[in-house]
């Protein structure tokens, strides 16, 4: 059964926060699903995760995590202290979920985020094979611990190794691990994608989550995004899984220099107002 989900930061300037006031209330503004910033949960102690996971569930609101790899952590970087030391900090993270009950981490899981190809290379190539290397030892891990790892389909302005649904099927298949799954984002198909059916349909049951948003990063039905197209192509591969919306509209913070906010996209929105409407519009048109 499809799950409508926000992501934490439609609210924050910064990615560092106190989770529960928003794990208070976006259930009742329509949302069986909160997403959160997975570098963050990474820092807190055990017992600390377990009490977040204890107030989500008092809210019978469930969570997943997402996370754009630092450099320092780079799983896909030729240099293989760097490269160790992304794997170490990605296993730390599943280990934080595993903690946490278990659940799905996506993102950009596979490289750093945001980046290019570096200076000196005209080829991605060794990047992907690094990549493919670390998924590989990080999907078992996952698996072991009730953990799926949701590898986002990222736009060639902000990051370069997976950059549509061909790549992405390719790179799932390399890895060959039902823990490594594929996380597709309305606002990154919108840039790359010819059709956002046929992209979904070629992603098929390696879909694992999907990632709303207008062109615009704006709430789902408030823009020109084709939804009645996207809703027949999920149905037509049978997707059941989580539908979280990223809005962001407000510049200002990390998150906004991040993002590439560089204007208020809305004059003095009322945020809740808003996430609810799409929670709204999203059950309308995509259930």
């Amino acid at each position: 059964m499809r799950t409508v989900g926000i992501y934490y930061a439609f609210w924050t300037h910064e990615w560092d926060v106190d989770f529960v006031p928003y794990i208070k209330k976006v259930g009742k503004l329509g949302f069986d699903q909160l997403e959160l910033n997975g570098g963050t949960i990474v820092e807190m102690d055990s017992a600390k995760q377990r009490e977040l996971k204890r107030i989500a569930d008092d809210e019978n609101l469930l969570l997943s995590y997402g996370i754009g790899l630092q450099k320092d952590y780079d799983v896909s970087s030729p240099d293989e202290a760097v490269r160790q030391r992304g794997i170490d900090f990605m296993k730390r993270m599943i280990d934080s979920v595993a903690n946490m009950g278990g659940g799905m981490i996506g993102g950009t899981i596979h490289g750093y985020w945001p980046s290019t190809l570096p200076a000196g290379y005209d080829s991605k190539q060794p990047f992907w094979e690094q990549s493919i290397q670390s998924m590989k030892e990080l999907a078992p891990y996952a698996g072991e611990r009730e953990v799926m790892l949701n590898v986002e389909v990222i736009n060639r302005f902000e990051q370069f190794i997976i950059n549509d649904s061909h790549e992405a099927l390719a790179y799932v298949k390399a890895v060959d691990h039902p823990a490594c799954r594929v996380l597709l984002d309305t606002f990154h198909m919108n840039i790359e994608e010819d059709s956002f059916g046929d992209a979904i349909r070629r992603i098929g049951p390696y879909l694992s989550a999907f990632h709303l948003g207008e062109t615009n990063r704006k709430t789902p039905g408030t823009g020109r995004m084709p939804w009645k197209e996207i809703k027949e192509a999920l149905d037509d591969i049978g997707f059941d899984g989580p539908l979280v919306m990223e809005p962001f509209v407000m510049k200002g913070g990390q998150v906004g220099r991040d993002i590439g906010v560089w204007r208020d996209i809305l004059v003095n929105p009322d945020l809740d107002a808003l996430a609810a409407e799409a929670a709204q519009f999203v059950r309308d048109n995509l259930l």
